[in-house]
């Protein structure tokens, strides 16, 4: 549940004069772009961006820009879990996205990203509160599966790269198509299913629970959402939290060294579930446009 973070975008290299003006702003719920406390920048989305991919997506937050790729294998379920699919997620930063991430110090973010993720989305070992249901990668019980493949990446960062990860995310699946399969029954338990894949007939993946992350950075007495990589450089904690359409917390991860009250962060979860729901109406919309505009392209 707790996600230490031993990078912080200090390259912003901020005065002390521009620190507290900063924090005044956020006091007084005014930040430095005149957005409130609790408002996200602009979100824009483009689906389809990866025509090789089996669905993808592009997703601008202010100027974080993010891109995800899905790709669909088929697989044999884990022996623990003979009734599920697999996910797995990778996040790779861009070396040009920011100086921090040149050599090492990319990688131990896309580490610490690719966690994140996978706890915010894919629920516990059991998979239980998941946000993408592994059971509907199902093929055949303990024989047959899809794997998908999320494959992530920073093109640019300016703050909150974990949410705009998760919109990329959820943007893609809403893009992706999962050829139809049909099995052939194997002449004993012991053989492997032969399976038949179409090239024609795609199903649609089932979105609706899948969530959307919300995280509250702490800066000063107040906590704000999509912190830019200037208050961010200012924060004492943040906590991310995933919430799908249904108001159901599909995971929690925190980061700083700051401590934070029991009741805080319950009044957080709170505070995530409300602003998730205009984050989840408006991530919608940007989805439901993109695809339509790549239907209607030549």
């Amino acid at each position: 549940m707790r996600m230490k973070k031993k990078m912080t975008p200090e390259m912003v290299g901020l005065s002390v004069g521009e620190k507290n003006f900063i924090k005044g702003g956020i006091a007084q719920d005014l930040r430095n772009d005149g957005r409130k406390r609790l408002t996200y920048r602009p979100i824009y989305v483009e689906t389809g961006v990866i025509p090789q991919a089996n669905g993808s997506a592009r997703v601008k937050l202010g100027e974080t820009d993010v891109i995800a790729s899905v790709k669909a294998e088929l697989g044999k379920p884990r022996v623990s879990h003979p009734d599920q699919g697999k996910v797995y997620i990778y996040v790779e930063c861009s070396p040009t996205a920011e100086p921090s991430f040149e050599r090492r110090g990319g990688d131990e973010l896309s580490t610490e990203l690719s966690t994140a993720l996978e706890r915010s989305l894919l629920g516990g070992k059991s998979g239980a509160g998941a946000g993408i249901n592994s059971a509907s990668l199902l093929i055949k019980e303990g024989k047959v599966c899809w794997d998908l493949y999320v494959d992530c990446l920073v093109i640019s960062s300016d703050g909150n790269l974990l949410d705009a990860l998760g919109a990329a995310i959820k943007a893609a699946l809403s893009n992706t198509g999962i050829p139809r399969v049909q099995v052939r029954e194997a002449a004993s338990s012991d053989e492997q299913a032969d399976v038949d894949v179409s090239d024609e007939e795609f199903l649609q993946f089932d979105t609706s629970g899948v969530p959307v992350i919300v995280t509250l950075t702490k800066v000063g007495r107040h906590y704000i959402v999509d912190a830019t990589s200037e208050e961010e450089s200012l924060m004492s904690s943040a906590v991310s939290i995933s919430v799908n359409r249904h108001g159901m917390i599909c995971g929690l991860t925190k980061r700083g060294g700051a401590g934070l009250d029991p009741s805080v962060i319950l009044d957080m979860i709170s505070v995530a579930k409300h602003v998730s729901e205009q984050l989840l109406n408006k991530l919608d919309s940007e989805i439901e446009a993109a695809e339509r505009a790549n239907e209607d392209e030549p």
